[in-house]
C-alpha cells in the first residue's frame, strides 16, 4: 500500500459525515464486494462486548442507520446500553472509519420503508428466523421459511414487530489512512459540546 496517498488536514471536511459519504462512494467505485459492510460493537449491562457485521443502509445529518432483529443479542444489548461503535474497513483503499455514538430506534415508518425495499426472500427470512435462538437443525429453519412463504402467498409481507432500524448519532468519528512503515494518518473528530461543532485532532498511529 506504499502508493496510497497520505491523509492531510486539507483533505478533511468540516462535517465528518460528509467525509464518511465521500469515502464510502470511493469504496463503492472500486467495485469491491460489500463496501457498506461494517462491524457493530455493543455491550449490555454486564459490560461484556460483542461484535458482528451488518450493512450500513443510510447516512444523513442525523447519523448512520442499520436494520436488524431487535430481539437479537445486539438488540438486547442496545436496549440495556444504547451506545455502540461502528467500524468500516476497506482494505483495497487502506482505509477505515470508526464511529462512536449513542443509539436510538428509528420510527416504524422508517423501518417499514426499508423493510419493504428488501427482496421478498429476505423479508420472509426476517419472519422465519428468530435471530440467535437455538435450532435443532437447518431443516427447522427451512420449514419455518416455507410456512411464512405459504402464509403470505400472493400478499405483501408486513414488517415483523421485532424488526427495525437503529440510528447511531456520532459523538466521535475517526478516519484512518494506511501509511508506509505503519506511519498511518489518523484524524479524530470529537463533539465539542455544541449541536454541530467538532474538534479535530491528529492521532499517533
Amino acid at each position: 500500500m506504499t502508493d496510497l496517498p497520505a491523509l492531510t488536514l486539507a483533505d478533511l471536511s468540516d462535517d465528518p459525515l460528509e467525509l464518511v459519504v465521500r469515502w464510502l462512494a470511493e469504496a463503492e467505485a472500486t467495485g469491491m464486494v460489500d463496501p457498506t459492510a461494517m462491524t457493530v460493537a455493543t455491550a449490555g449491562a454486564d459490560g461484556m462486548p460483542s461484535a458482528r457485521t451488518v450493512l450500513l443502509r443510510r447516512i444523513n445529518a442525523e447519523g448512520l442507520r442499520f436494520y436488524t432483529n431487535r430481539e437479537s443479542l445486539k438488540g438486547r444489548q442496545l436496549a440495556e446500553n444504547p451506545r455502540a461503535e461502528l467500524l468500516l474497513f476497506w482494505r483495497e483503499l487502506g482505509r477505515q472509519i470508526r464511529v462512536q455514538g449513542t443509539v436510538e430506534l428509528t420510527s416504524d415508518a422508517d423501518s417499514s420503508a426499508y423493510f419493504d425495499s428488501r427482496h421478498r426472500g429476505s423479508r420472509i427470512g426476517a419472519w422465519a428466523s428468530r435471530q440467535g435462538t437455538i435450532l435443532t437443525d437447518r431443516e427447522q429453519l427451512l420449514a419455518a421459511y416455507s410456512a411464512v412463504d405459504a402464509q403470505y402467498s400472493g400478499e405483501d409481507i408486513p414488517l415483523p414487530p421485532y424488526w427495525g432500524g437503529y440510528l447511531v448519532r456520532p459523538l466521535a468519528i475517526e478516519f484512518w489512512q494506511a501509511g508506509e512503515y505503519r506511519l498511518h494518518d489518523r484524524f479524530a473528530y470529537v463533539r465539542d459540546g455544541s449541536d454541530s461543532g467538532w474538534r479535530v485532532e491528529r492521532l499517533a498511529p
